[in-house]
Order: structure tokens, then C-alpha cells, then sequence
């Protein structure tokens, strides 16, 4: 009896020890709020006062229970449900955000009171004369073309506020465009459109703003975004954290691990490389630094983990949602095909940091000083519970909106098992409010994508443009993908993740399914390209947050974070290439069994290449690598990710002939410092 007092006591030592180390060490709230204001445009708002944020929050809980009951009931006809979304979120974004950053204050200017109002107006159009537009479509008036170039600046001038001036200017070129179509050179001209004809497509029909992207955000993201955001309410987030930590944290390099781990986790429910970095980073960063971690590759590994976390199944950024309508195939077999891409990515990151650990002779953080993992489970397990339904929920067929509702029934469930985690009403209003305030950026970059996709949908541009990508390339596969690859990464230096991936999957996408690429393969190719933007410089937003909490010069945080992400950048080529990475059947193979043991040996023979460009980018293998032999293992372990038997056995022997000779090395230098 005696003896068990004895076990628990030393347990609660090593947590209370872990926790003082962890206060000691982590950034508070302020200083990750900085930060996130810093580099995510969605955090910095005003902190509003008095009956205005009485509104902004009452109207942001009903815009969250709206949500819910079509989540439950079924979708309202298409304008009925797509307007009113953009008008909630254009209601709340002029109250909430101010014309800069760098004018954030409490008190809100009168022009936005008017913008707020017109965003509510706009709206209202819709539903108070839904069957008038129904019964003359097609015939517009002077009113419809006011309301609709009223909706178009209204949708710009937010999406300025919230996502930055890149994605506007583009939106902006594609208006003009319509409108000047005849001065334009070549392939690209077109008679030109009137005004009217914009404006009343744009805001009138469900082919501009109220398109595809909006349809998906007022039924799949949001619900989404909601289902983090009472995630986080449970406190889910600390908790994979701190058990990752105590999993990993021990092992050299662990804490760098377990940021791996603890983001790759978290990430499935955020689309925010930015927030991911630095909501996991507070923790992890500083306790990579306390080890020995330099600030730049603290910095880095947070930030590429993150990033990675939109390509984590089940649930992926925001983007993967909008692939559902434009491929017509369900979530489940898109997040299904996104696995082991996605694992090959996490395992390199995780392979890189344990190769840098063992350059550097880093150690973990003393046992005695971690919680027991086993200890964490056993208390918190039912935490878990939510995301383990999503999972199930998703297979099963559910749909994603459905899946979504009952995941949120099951976080609020969960919390209540124990008091410390037990959601008050409180809690669950404060959710729905901030789970709407998380939507806006993704609301207005579906819309602003939904004004460049109508233009190009209305004026042939689609067809022209993924038919010049192949000229361009001179109908060469791989140049093509190495221009739509640079198109998605200079895009993603301004422009948001899912509208950077609604204007490929246009553009780029078409033309690599020209190609003879696999559908799902082309749109995952430039999914990805989209979302690695956030960590490839000069402009990688998410590794310059975590070089915000590490304190560390953001360019070479960048370059780090590029070179952990290294085989994202690969990965793509080789799953369209060989879509077997993807779950695509090759063609002639009937037989499941066969399909499957395919599978596994491209999985298997992939792990060990990312091993390979593990050991390439930090220059360490058994010993330190020799510069050919860097080039060496980057050519084996791409040779080896491809799934050929032709290419495995080449990579296996270039693998073996570098293996030998470290071990060759290693021994001769054993042998010349033993007595």
C-alpha cells in the first residue's frame, strides 16, 4: 500500500516538475498573441466594447447555430444559404477588423458602421426578392447591376483586410479583364463584357462570388472550423502536446519530436499554418531551444510541422473540402488518398530532427523530469474521442457536414467526463462565437476565388490557359508540373491556401489531366504546392511566426523550414507520376490482395528514402557526410520514394554502397583513437 503512495506521489513530482519547467520556459498568452497579430491578419482585430460587441458576438453565435441546423436539416436553395453567409461574415469583418493593422483600436469609424450595414444589405437583396430573381433570371435591372457592383467591392475591401492586397490585385486584374477583354493580346482576348453583365454574374447568379467555393464554405469548412474550435475548448490541444512530450521528450532531440508529433495531431483540425506554429510552438519551441536546438531550426521544425498538418487526414485544411465539388468524389476517399503522402511527409521532418540531433550530440530532457504518458492517457483518454468518430463517421460515409455536427456533440460530451474539463454553457457559447470569428478569413478567400473563377468560367479563359501551360512546356509532363509548382508557390506568397488551390485546380489542374494525369493526383499536386508556400521562402509566413517565438533571424528560419519540408516539394511529382502513392489502382491489377502488398513495399521502400533525404539535408548518416555522398542519399531516396522496382534497386544500391563506406569510416577512425 505503502509502496503505491510511494508510485503516485513520484508521479505527481514529475508533472509538477515538468509543469514548473514548462511555465518557466513557454511564452504566455500575450506574447503568442503578438506574435499571431504579427503574422496572421486574422488575430489582429479589435477588442470591442459595450453594445457593438454584444451584436458582433450574438450575431456570430447565430451565424454558428444557422450552420448547425442545415448541418441537421438539409441546405436552404443555393442563394438562400450562400448570401447570407457572405453577408454575416461581411457584417462582422468591417466591425472587427479596422482598414490597417496599424490602426487597431477599440472605436469604430463611421465609414465601417456604413460598410457593415451595405454588407447586410447586399445580402437581404437575396432573400427578400429570392422568387423575383428566380422567376426573371436571365433578365436583370439597373438595381440588380448597383447591388452587384456593391457586392464586388464590398467582398474586395474585406478580403484586403483579412487576407492582404496580393489575392485583391488579382481579383482585381481578372475584372478588368473581363471588362477591357479586347486589349488584350493573343490567346487571352475576348470582345469584353459590359458592367452590368459583371457585376449581376458576380453577385446575382451562383457562378461568381455565390459559386463553388462559397457552397463549400457555408456547408463543409464552416462546420469544420467550428468542430476546432470546440476542440480547443476541451483543451484537446494542450493535452496532445503534453503527451507527445512525455512519449518522446526523453529520446535525443525529443522535444523537437514531439513537436513533429503534437502538430501533425492538432494540424488535422486546423487549416492554419500560422495559428498551428504558434499555438503548439509556445510550448515546444522553447523547449527545443533548452536542449540545445539553434533559434533558426527551433523555429523551423514548428513551422514545417504545421504546415504539414493541412495534409494530414481526416481532416485537412480548408482546401480539401472545395476538391470534393470540384472532382464530385467523396471527402473520405480524398483523405483516404492523402495518407501516405502525407505520413512520408512527417517522416521526414521527424527522420531530419533526429539526424540533426545526432550531428549536434543532443540529448532529451532527463525522464524524472517528464510526465508519465501512460499516466496522461489513462486521465484524459476520452479527449481523443471526437477526432476518433470524425475518423469513423468519415468511413463510414457519413458526410463531412453530418460528421462535423456529431463531432462537435462528441467534443462536448467528452468534456464532461471531468470537471477541469467540463464545457459550462458558457464555454459552448464562447465556441460558437469563436468558431465563426475563425471562419472570415476562409469565407472572403472563397469568395474573392469565386469573383477570378467566374471571370475565367465566363470568359473561356480556363481552356485558353491551361492550353497555353502545355504550349508553354511544349506538352513536356514534368516542365508542366515544375510551372504550375512555381505558379502555386509564387501565388501562396500572398494569396490564402484555399483560393490558391480553387485558382490552380482552374488553371494548372485542367492542364495536367490534359496530360494524361490521374484527376485526383493533378488536384492533390497543386493542393500541396498551395500549402508548402507557407514555408518556402523569402515569403514563408508560418516559419516567420515560429521565428517569432524563437527569437531567431526569420530568413534562415525559412531556408530551415524549407529543407525539413524538403520532400514535399518531391513527393508531389512522385504520386503523379506513379498515383499508387495515392491509392490509384494501376491499370490491369484486379486483384485486391496484390494491390495491397503493392502498396506496402512503395510505402516501405518510400520510408527508407525519406531516411536518405534525411541524412542528405543534415549532412549526417553514421558519421558526417562527404559532399558526394549528400548527393549520393538525395539520389537514392528519390529513387528510392518512387514506387519501380527498377528505381528501388538502384536507390538500395547507391543506399548500400554510401552505408559501407561511413561504416568503412567509422571503424578506421575507431581504431586510430583506441590504445
Amino acid at each position: 500500500m505503502q509502496d503505491k503512495r510511494d508510485k503516485k506521489n513520484d508521479a505527481a513530482n514529475e508533472e509538477d516538475s515538468f509543469n514548473k519547467r514548462l511555465n518557466d520556459i513557454t511564452l504566455d498568452k500575450k506574447e503568442s498573441d503578438e506574435v499571431l497579430a504579427k503574422y496572421d491578419r486574422e488575430f489582429a482585430f479589435r477588442r470591442l466594447q459595450g453594445p457593438v460587441a454584444k451584436f458582433a458576438f450574438i450575431l456570430a453565435v447565430a451565424w454558428s447555430l444557422a450552420q448547425l441546423y442545415t448541418a441537421v436539416m438539409g441546405v436552404f436553395p443555393s442563394t438562400i444559404q450562400r448570401s447570407p453567409h457572405v453577408g454575416a461574415a461581411l457584417i462582422l469583418i468591417f466591425l472587427l477588423y479596422p482598414a490597417s493593422k496599424k490602426t487597431v483600436s477599440d472605436n469604430i469609424p463611421w465609414y465601417d458602421y456604413v460598410l457593415s450595414f451595405l454588407g447586410f444589405a447586399v445580402s437581404a437583396y437575396h432573400v427578400i426578392f429570392y422568387k423575383e430573381l428566380v422567376w426573371r433570371a436571365g433578365v436583370y435591372n439597373s438595381m440588380d447591376m448597383a447591388i452587384g457592383i456593391i457586392a464586388v467591392l464590398l467582398v474586395l475591401e474585406a478580403t484586403r483586410r483579412l487576407a492582404g492586397p496580393v489575392i485583391v490585385c488579382l481579383a482585381s486584374f481578372f475584372l478588368l479583364y473581363a471588362y477591357f477583354g479586347a486589349y488584350f493580346p493573343s490567346f487571352m482576348a475576348h470582345k469584353g463584357l459590359s458592367i452590368k453583365r459583371i457585376a449581376v454574374f458576380q453577385w446575382i447568379s451562383t457562378e461568381g462570388i455565390l459559386g463553388i467555393p462559397i457552397e463549400v464554405s457555408s456547408t463543409f469548412i464552416f462546420l469544420f472550423m467550428l468542430f476546432a474550435s470546440f476542440l480547443g475548448k476541451t483543451g484537446i490541444g494542450e493535452w496532445i502536446t503534453n503527451v507527445a512530450v512525455a512519449l518522446t521528450g526523453s529520446k535525443m532531440g525529443g522535444p523537437a519530436k514531439a513537436a513533429v508529433i503534437a502538430s501533425a495531431v492538432e494540424g488535422t483540425v486546423s487549416g492554419s499554418s500560422v495559428a498551428n506554429t504558434v499555438g503548439s510552438g509556445s510550448v515546444t519551441i522553447p523547449l527545443m531551444k533548452s536542449i540545445g536546438y539553434r533559434p533558426e531550426f527551433a523555429g523551423a521544425v514548428e513551422a514545417a510541422a504545421s504546415t504539414g498538418g493541412q495534409i494530414m487526414p481526416p481532416v485537412m485544411g480548408a482546401a480539401a473540402f472545395v476538391m470534393v465539388e470540384f472532382l464530385n468524389i467523396p471527402y473520405a476517399v480524398i483523405a483516404l488518398s492523402a495518407v501516405i503522402p502525407a505520413l512520408l511527409y512527417f517522416t521526414g521532418i521527424f527522420i531530419t530532427v533526429h539526424f540533426e540531433a545526432k550531428k549536434s550530440g543532443l540529448k532529451g530532457i532527463p525522464k524524472e523530469e517528464l510526465p508519465s504518458w501512460r499516466k496522461l492517457l489513462k486521465e484524459k483518454w476520452f479527449l481523443g474521442l471526437p477526432l476518433i468518430g470524425m475518423i469513423y463517421l468519415l468511413g463510414k460515409g457519413f458526410t463531412p457536414m453530418l460528421a462535423a455536427f456529431i463531432g462537435i456533440v462528441l467534443c462536448i460530451a467528452a468534456s464532461m467526463i471531468l470537471k477541469e474539463t467540463r464545457m459550462s454553457l458558457k464555454d459552448v457559447i464562447d465556441a460558437l462565437a469563436e468558431g465563426a470569428r475563425s471562419a472570415l478569413p476562409v469565407v472572403v478567400s472563397c469568395a474573392t476565388a469565386g469573383i477570378i473563377v467566374g471571370i475565367i468560367t465566363l470568359t473561356g479563359l480556363g481552356m485558353k490557359m491551361s492550353g497555353g501551360l502545355v504550349k508553354l512546356a511544349g506538352g513536356n509532363l514534368y516542365l508542366t508540373m515544375a510551372l504550375t509548382m512555381i505558379g502555386s508557390l509564387i501565388l501562396g506568397m500572398g494569396v490564402p491556401t484555399t483560393a490558391n488551390y480553387i485558382i490552380q485546380a482552374t488553371v494548372s489542374a485542367p492542364a495536367l489531366i490534359a496530360l494524361g494525369v490521374n484527376p485526383l493526383a493533378a488536384h492533390l499536386f497543386v493542393f500541396y504546392f498551395g500549402i508548402v508556400a507557407d514555408i518556402t521562402p523569402p515569403v514563408a509566413l508560418a516559419a516567420f511566426a515560429g521565428a517569432g517565438i524563437a527569437k531567431s533571424n526569420p530568413f534562415k528560419t525559412g531556408v530551415e523550414a524549407f529543407k525539413l519540408g524538403f520532400a514535399a516539394y518531391l513527393i508531389p511529382y512522385i504520386f503523379v507520376m506513379s498515383p499508387i502513392l495515392v491509392l490509384v489502382r494501376p491499370e490491369g491489377m484486379t486483384s485486391t490482395p496484390l494491390f495491397i502488398l503493392t502498396i506496402l513495399f512503395a510505402l516501405t521502400t518510400a520510408v527508407i528514402g525519406m531516411i536518405c533525404i534525411g541524412t542528405s539535408t543534415t549532412g549526417y548518416f553514421f558519421t558526417d557526410d562527404k559532399w558526394y555522398e549528400r548527393i549520393l542519399l538525395l539520389a537514392a531516396g528519390v529513387l528510392l520514394i518512387d514506387p519501380g522496382l527498377d528505381t528501388d534497386l538502384i536507390g538500395a544500391m547507391i543506399l548500400g554502397c554510401v552505408w559501407f563506406l561511413q561504416i568503412y569510416r567509422v571503424k578506421q577512425y575507431t581504431k586510430s583513437i583506441s590504445p
